[in-house]
């Protein structure tokens, strides 16, 4: 059977790849894929609330404490007391958490190229942009690690 034409083959079997280059490239964080994205949504806009960061990822809010947890424990984030409302924590990226995320976001580019080596760079792009039209925007709440299988 050839598989020039099956697109299922061809995006599973890419999909397999990436999923373990980049595994490798985030294993020593605290939940490797997971944690990894976690950490880069606590980095971008306002630090959230643990419970906006579960439904904004679409991850159950008992899994999300484990995972803040761990990287508490790691010294990548802290719960601090929101200065609005004491009584609300908000979790925040430490400098260690800063650097970490920016070293690992330096491992999985290279381990996504490593995938893709067989492109140039302008077939990269356009690979990208293409699945980016093909799937569009993630649903609010959907658990875009759960989706790879990544968990």
């Amino acid at each position: 059977m050839s598989t020039d034409g099956d697109l299922g083959w061809q995006l599973g079997t890419l999909l397999a790849r990436w999923r373990a280059a980049v595994e490798d490239a985030v294993g020593d964080v605290p939940s490797g894929p997971r944690g990894y994205h976690v950490l880069g949504a606590v980095l971008d806009g306002t630090p959230p609330t643990q419970a906006a960061l579960a439904a904004r990822l679409g991850i159950d809010r008992t899994v999300m404490t484990y995972l803040v947890d761990r990287l508490v424990g790691c010294g990548l984030v802290e719960r601090r007391p929101d200065p609005a409302d004491r009584r609300v924590r908000r979790i925040v990226a430490t400098d260690a958490g800063r650097v970490r995320h920016a070293d690992l976001a330096a491992r999985v580019a290279a381990a996504e190229d490593d995938v893709l080596v067989g492109l140039d760079p302008g077939d990269r792009s356009a690979l990208r942009l293409l699945l980016a039209r093909a799937t569009g925007a993630p649903v609010h709440g959907e658990d875009v690690c759960r989706v790879v299988g990544a968990v």
